[in-house]
């Protein structure tokens, strides 16, 4: 299935139906009075965050969304029936803006969370309301209400415990390979992967969600390279799994182009915690790797794993650390969280 995190919308929601002025007409009774009903509510379009869905493709091929009018309302003190509401069904996840992106309306990171974007209209009172003591003979009908349209952007950010972040060609996806079941597209050139993947890794007897994103280049944060899409996906992750090309000449600059780059989109980014580790360390000799080891830990002031994820070498330390920090950010989340919260 295609992956697809964005979509632009429209949403109306039902107009209410109208009141009725009726009047009882029947043999005998020459003065029955007013009987007309209300009209019904108009149905109400509502966005609804569920579990098995991970794109909108849906949203490609149905961009428009019409709930049903209230009926109106009829003799008899006959009410009308309110339209039916039309539920939309979103992957958890999911951010809705405005028609311009400016505003965010909704963020649903829960399954089951709603929103009711488009409430419909209420429907028009029939003469029956109008009755009273003074007036036993009221001729006023209401019109019902119109419902709201309005055109909205779906924006889906992966959320995942931890993200695999480098450049293009770092060998992300064939980490996320080595150990997941996911089935990523892996070839040996640059931007192979066009779409976030997820992945469930499991070390010892722990289980988390690791994310795939499309390699970084310089000037992503601007939007060079389809950058902004892939950095939105970033900012859900706890973790940050940093790879960096081992087999190339230079190793600190592509650390330091894609940490500038998590900057120049959101400050909050370079805050993450970050694992660093070379990767395709395989197709070096071992005083090479120590080298460059060396270099990228002065720079970093960090420990640097050496790994290959295509041999599979020196995977299940990296996983460790990963898992240690998640549960570690997890904790100080439950520990953040009220009990007027919970």
């Amino acid at each position: 299935m295609k992956f697809l995190d964005e979509a632009k919308i429209f949403v109306q929601s039902g107009n209410g139906g109208n009141g009725s002025g009726s009047f009882r007409r029947e043999k005998f009774i020459p003065e029955g009075g007013p009987d007309g009903g209300n009209g019904g509510r108009g149905g109400s379009i509502i966005i609804e965050a569920v579990e098995n869905l991970n794109t909108l493709i849906d949203f490609r091929y149905q961009q428009h969304f019409r709930a049903p009018a209230g009926e109106n309302g009829r003799g008899r003190n006959q009410f009308g029936a309110s339209g039916q509401d039309i539920i939309i069904r979103v992957p958890v996840g999911t951010e809705i803006l405005d028609e311009n992106q400016d505003q965010l309306l909704a963020d649903l990171t829960t399954a089951g969370q709603r929103i009711v974007l488009c409430k419909g209209g209420d429907g028009g009172f029939g003469n029956t309301h109008y009755k009273s003591s003074t007036n036993r003979a009221p001729t006023r009908a209401d019109a019902g209400w119109p419902g709201e349209e309005r055109w909205v952007w779906l924006r889906l950010k992966l959320i995942a415990d931890a993200g695999i972040i480098g450049q293009p060609n770092a060998g992300k996806s064939t980490f996320l390979a080595s150990c997941s079941a996911a089935k990523p597209k892996i070839a040996d050139y640059p931007f192979t992967t066009l779409h976030p993947q997820l992945g469930v890794v499991k070390i010892d007897e722990h289980s988390f969600v690791l994310a795939d994103i499309p390699g970084l280049i310089e000037g992503a944060a601007d939007g060079r390279g389809l950058g902004t899409k892939f950095l939105a996906h970033i900012e859900r992750c706890n973790v940050l799994l940093h790879l960096i090309d081992a087999t190339a000449e230079d190793v600190v600059t592509p650390y330091h182009v894609v940490r500038q780059e998590l900057a120049g989109y959101d400050g909050a980014l370079i805050d993450k915690i970050e694992i660093i580790a070379l990767n395709k360390c395989d197709a070096l000799p071992p005083e090479e790797i120590a080298a460059k080891q060396a270099a990228l830990a002065e720079a970093t002031g960090q420990k640097i794993h050496a790994i290959s994820a295509a041999a599979q070498q020196n995977i299940s330390p990296v996983l460790r650390q990963l898992w240690q920090q998640i549960e570690a950010a997890r904790v100080e989340l439950n520990s953040q969280v009220t009990p007027e919260d919970a």
